[in-house]
Order: C-alpha cells, then sequence, then structure tokens
C-alpha cells in the first residue's frame, strides 16, 4: 500500500482538495485497496475546521464530497507513517521539513514536480482562483498516480 500525505499551510483548502481529487482517481482507477491517503496542515490556524466552503463547492462541481474533513497539523509521526508527503509550494515543504525533523528518506516533494510545469499551486485563499487551484492540482495529481504506476511498476514502493 502506497501512503501520501498532501500538506499546505492551513489543510482546508490546497491539501483537502489534492486529497479528495487523488482519492477519486485511484477510487476510478479500483485502486483503493493500493492507496491510503489524507492531508494536513503545517499550521496551526485552522485547526478542526472543516474545507473552505468555495474549495468544498469547487469539489462539489466535480461530483467529489469531502464530507467530515476537519483540518489537523502534521506531525513529526507522519514522517513514518507515510511513503510520500507532498507539499503545495517551498515554504510548505520548509515548514513540513521543520515538523519532520528533516527529510533523510528524500519523502518530501511539490505537488506539481509530478507535471510538465513544475511550480508552486497558487494558495486560493489569497488568490480566490479556485478554478486554477482546481487545474494544477488536478494536473499533479495525474501526474502523481502516473508516476507511482511506473514506480510500482519498475521499482516496488516509491
Amino acid at each position: 500500500m502506497i501512503r501520501i500525505l498532501f500538506v499546505c499551510l492551513g489543510n482546508i483548502c490546497r491539501s483537502p482538495m489534492a486529497e479528495f481529487i487523488m482519492k477519486d482517481k485511484v477510487r476510478r482507477a479500483g485502486l483503493e485497496n493500493a492507496f491510503y491517503i489524507e492531508s494536513a496542515a503545517t499550521s496551526t490556524e485552522e485547526l478542526g475546521n472543516p474545507v473552505y466552503p468555495p474549495a468544498q463547492r469547487k469539489l462539489q462541481e466535480h461530483g467529489i464530497s469531502c464530507a467530515g474533513k476537519r483540518a489537523r497539523q502534521m506531525q513529526r509521526a507522519d514522517y513514518g507513517r507515510f511513503d510520500l508527503l507532498v507539499g503545495m509550494d517551498m515554504e510548505n515543504l520548509r515548514h513540513m521539513r521543520q515538523i519532520a525533523g528533516g527529510d533523510p528518506e528524500n519523502k518530501m516533494r511539490l505537488l506539481l514536480e509530478f507535471t510538465a510545469h513544475p511550480r508552486a499551486v497558487a494558495d486560493p485563499w489569497y488568490t480566490r482562483d479556485f478554478d486554477a487551484a482546481w487545474r494544477d492540482i488536478e494536473a499533479g495529481c495525474e501526474g502523481l498516480l502516473r508516476a507511482l504506476g511506473r514506480i510500482d511498476k519498475n521499482q516496488g514502493n516509491p
């Protein structure tokens, strides 16, 4: 089983969107039993809060539910629990490394590294552009799923 943790600042926009988009892609591919997927925050600002309503609406537009999701903070123990920890921007990665005490197993990546256009996923909390966030996150999840398929077939687990 491949265990993935998506991470952003507050765990109310980008990382839960990635969590539920990836869960949907995995389900559609018939691979639910091959993956365990969660999301978390680097900050404590939104702990316990539900997914931000515009992010919920964007997921719902695509038939994806995020019901019951509440923001949680990444913990040091998550580094050992997950095979891959995927941040949305460089600041996320920096804070993820601080929380985990480093990245000795090279498990931390940016989501859009798995696309032809590696860069940060802009935070729609600030940009208010949930369409752009959706496009970036969906492309990143598609690329990640393809990469994991190649890794799984050629090398075992990531």
